[in-house]
């Protein structure tokens, strides 16, 4: 069991997630490198990313399931 899930090559301990973004990012600036992948707004107005929807609703059920007082497994090969 962790405290942690893994977002894009990072460990994000589970209790720093302020929110999640349901959309992926879009600016239209043309030096964007975060455009459609998805924002995760930690304390301290810190984000990390998720590259892709897959990756951002694994992030959403770890969440859930810390929220519940079920730690999700801590077997990387889910993330």
């Amino acid at each position: 069991m962790s405290i942690f899930c893994i977002v894009d090559d990072k460990h994000v301990p589970i209790y720093r997630i302020q929110w999640i973004s349901r959309t992926p990012h879009f600016c239209g600036e043309e030096d964007c490198c975060r455009e459609g992948w998805y924002e995760i707004r930690l304390e301290q107005g810190e984000s990390v990313w998720a590259r892709n929807a897959e990756e951002r609703d694994q992030v959403i059920r770890a969440v859930e399931a810390w929220h519940q007082g079920k730690m999700p497994d801590s077997d990387e090969s889910s993330w």
